[in-house]
């Protein structure tokens, strides 16, 4: 349909509504005319005047949060001592659980004693007391080869000029051999202990640091026996109570901490939205688009989001993509799984025109308002709404800026009629902002 048919479509039904309403007034006439003039009918006016709006979407949304933690055990025990609040906030490295203690302490103190078993026999392989033993002795026996080659030497001139007996050279040159061979053997011990000693120290640090490393896990079994918040948020309900078993295994963790500041929301926009958001730059993380949170009892959350990030695929159901966006919630008075609306500002339209919802009715698809003429005359006219903002819509056509809208009491007002008008006082403000269709 063209907006030339449109309009005309508009026009014969106001024109068509109009004659009705006429005719109703003429019958309403003759039946009056015998009991005098009809007091002109009070109604409640607005006079339009252009403002300067936001205009918003609404999107349905729910709260949830991203990094929720369970808190599991990493080693069995028994619990001894719970000290935290069901509901209240932890911050991280706080102590939540303290489970049995001794035996873990057992196991550190004897890891710790086998730790220095094994320190003193890497010292006493490292200060080589057998090696050094037998160095000694290899140069004992050294020394006595040197004196046994002298021995030799000085008796084998006498032995030939008869000023030595032959014995005491047989003698000598038998003490030589035997210190030969004792030197032989003392280099064959020192070369064994040397090996030995170096087998030995080796062996002794790793040991050492075996027992280092049981050491540590004794320590950390230990450690873990306390077991802490592992993130800062609100806790929930314990599901193991003092007394109970704690084990790695178990399916069930301990208890959930959930952060809250910020919060996260997911909404759903369609593709075409999508790619508007996209252009504006709103879907990169450091988007300047604010975003407002309506809560369910319809109040407006003090603080302003944005969104952080998209979901990887379109629904093909709905044609619709998930997106998810941050709140500061420093007082942590929203909760995940809480139901509300996000509220994205579009854009800014200038000079628009505004009247109450309530005071434009509809027939057949055809939108219409009653307006006072300067006579205080009703008169029925066409119009054309945009985007609504709050409770108020915003008027594309078929007003202008002065002239008075019925907003009360035009149910009784038929055009041509005369009424009272009085200014529009409403009972509550409409909170900001609004959806755009």
């Amino acid at each position: 349909m063209t907006i030339e048919g449109y309009l005309s479509r508009r026009v014969l039904a106001v024109m068509f509504a109009a004659a009705v309403l006429a005719g109703c007034q003429r019958a309403d006439s003759k039946q009056a005319a015998a009991a005098g003039p009809m007091p002109a009918l009070p109604v409640s006016v607005i006079t339009v005047q252009p403002e300067n709006t936001p205009i918003y979407r609404d999107y349905a949304a729910q709260t949830f949060a991203r990094d929720m933690v369970e808190v599991r055990g990493r080693v069995e025990g028994n619990i001894e001592k719970r000290l935290f609040k069901v509901g209240s906030d932890v911050r991280q490295g706080d102590v939540l659980y303290v489970l049995d203690l001794r035996p873990y302490q057992a196991a550190v103190d004897k890891a710790r004693g086998d730790l220095h078993q094994s320190q003193a026999s890497e010292e006493f392989a490292r200060q080589q007391v057998a090696l050094l033993q037998a160095e000694a002795d290899l140069a004992q026996a050294r020394a006595n080869l040197v004196k046994a080659q002298q021995d030799v030497k000085r008796l084998e001139p006498l032995v030939k000029e008869d000023a030595a007996p032959q014995q005491d050279l047989d003698n000598a040159i038998a003490a030589l051999k035997a210190n030969e061979a004792n030197v032989k053997a003392r280099e064959a011990n020192v070369q064994q202990i040397r090996l030995s000693t170096k087998a030995q120290l080796g062996t002794s640090q790793a040991q050492v640091s075996s027992n280092s490393a049981l050491v540590r896990t004794a320590e950390l079994n230990l450690e873990y026996a306390t077991i802490r918040a592992p993130i800062s948020g609100r806790i929930g309900d314990s599901l193991v109570q003092v007394g109970g078993l704690v084990s790695p295994s178990s399916p069930q963790p301990l208890t959930t901490i959930v952060p809250l500041d910020p919060i996260w929301v997911r909404f759903k926009v369609s593709e075409a939205e999508y790619f508007q958001y996209r252009e504006r730059g709103a879907l990169n993380g450091k988007s300047q688009l604010p975003l407002e949170l309506v809560l369910a009892d319809g109040s407006v959350h003090p603080q302003r989001g944005r969104i952080e990030n998209t979901v990887n695929q379109v629904d093909p159901k709905t044609g619709t993509l998930e997106l998810q966006a941050t709140f500061p919630n420093p007082q942590r008075s929203i909760l995940p799984g809480q139901f509300g609306r996000v509220r994205v500002s579009i854009r800014d339209r200038q000079n628009a025109l505004l009247i109450p919802q309530r005071a434009v009715t509809e027939l057949q698809g055809l939108q219409s308002v009653l307006t006072v003429s300067p006579e205080n005359k009703v008169q029925a006219r066409g119009v054309s709404t945009g985007e609504r903002v709050g409770d108020r819509w915003v008027i594309l056509e078929g007003i202008k800026a002065g002239d008075r809208v019925i907003v009360e009491g035009g149910q009784k007002a038929r055009p041509g009629a005369t009424v009272q008008p009085e200014p529009y006082a409403p009972k509550e403000v409409a909170p900001t902002g609004g959806g755009a269709h």
